[in-house]
């Protein structure tokens, strides 16, 4: 997993043509729109992942499979939310970061730690609610709570194994007076690099993919037979709101993860039948900047799928706000007083 990497196509090139290739051709681009965008990311994921984890930690609930991994994915875009900054910083200085090697890698770090944590608390709730829908009464064990925190824990543990290794090599590339952070990444050039990381997109982006489409699916079908057998039932409405639940998992893993992992793996077979040429760099690079950009939104969008997700949760964010816009403010309601004195 730790290998599918932002990598820049110049580190992969051996040739005297492809090293004098200036790919960085976008900055004046890039110094207005992905600021503004990093910041918009940056205050959504904050307010929303900050509002699950304080309307979850408020009062002690009980927990279920499904909000356990929920939490857990909250504090994975939580994380990533603290290297933000630093990205923003970095596209205002023109792709210069000035924060040292350490702090590049840590949060090159967090960012893959981010999209493969996602990727692998989305499969697991898509798993726990295919478990509890098409099969109600088998296996229910694998969705007891033990098994469910030991199973996170296996997932940040695999997690940090495999990004751990980008602690222990240096992130940043001096370029032309400049250092880029996570542009940059020292491969040792050898052939079989486009496979290894064309097997890594497959393994850690499509198989995923693959179970969340089927857990879709197999939901569908027991609504429909459901719906056939008993249209008054009154598990359809929970069952619906199952279905839903994958269908937002879904939307939001196509639309985040799949344009980076398809434009890494189409570059990597490209690289596999021949040397691409400078301006196929040029454009593989400015889509790499898009739709990283693109895999980012995921921590603006998974608070919407806890929302929707636990019902407790939405009843209490609603409550709070409608507590919160019914308290009156204080200078009215010392106006208030004041007046009704005077009377």
């Amino acid at each position: 997993m730790s290998t599918n990497i932002s990598v820049d196509p110049v580190d992969l090139n051996t040739s005297d043509t492809n090293q004098m290739c200036d790919v960085f051709v976008y900055q004046r681009a890039a110094l207005i729109i992905f600021p503004i965008f990093y910041s918009l990311v940056f205050l959504i994921s904050v307010c929303g992942n900050c509002l699950v984890l304080y309307v979850t930690c408020q009062k002690k609930q009980k927990f279920n499979s499904t909000s356990l991994y929920l939490v857990n994915l909250a504090v994975s875009d939580a994380l990533f939310t603290l290297a933000l900054p630093g990205r923003v910083t970095y596209y205002i200085r023109q792709f210069d970061w000035p924060f040292g090697d350490l702090l590049c890698r840590l949060a090159t770090m967090l960012f893959f730690s981010n999209t493969y944590s996602g990727i692998a608390f989305m499969t697991c709730i898509s798993l726990d609610r295919y478990l509890a829908m098409v099969h109600p009464h088998r296996l229910q064990y694998l969705r007891s709570v033990k098994v469910v925190r030991a199973v996170c824990c296996l997932v940040w543990l695999l997690v940090c194994l495999e990004t751990a290794p980008l602690l222990f090599r240096t992130m940043l590339h001096d370029h032309r007076g400049r250092q880029t952070c996570m542009e940059y990444f020292t491969f040792e050039g050898t052939r079989s690099t486009p496979y290894l990381l064309f097997l890594a997109c497959t393994v850690s982006f499509c198989l995923p993919l693959l179970v969340i489409i089927v857990c879709y699916t197999r939901i569908n079908l027991k609504l429909s037979r459901t719906a056939k057998q008993n249209p008054l039932t009154g598990r359809l409405g929970r069952s619906r709101r199952a279905n839903n639940i994958i269908l937002l998992i879904l939307l939001t893993f196509v639309l985040c993860f799949s344009p980076y992992h398809l434009n890494i793996m189409q570059f990597m077979l490209r690289k596999m039948l021949g040397q691409p040429k400078c301006d196929e760099m040029r454009e593989f690079k400015a889509s790499l900047q898009v739709t990283v950009s693109m895999m980012n939104l995921n921590c603006c969008l998974d608070p919407v799928i806890y929302f929707f997700a636990i019902k407790t949760y939405k009843q209490r964010v609603m409550s709070l706000f409608k507590g919160y816009l019914s308290t009156p403010a204080p200078f009215s309601k010392t106006a208030t007083d004041n007046s009704s004195s005077n009377t």
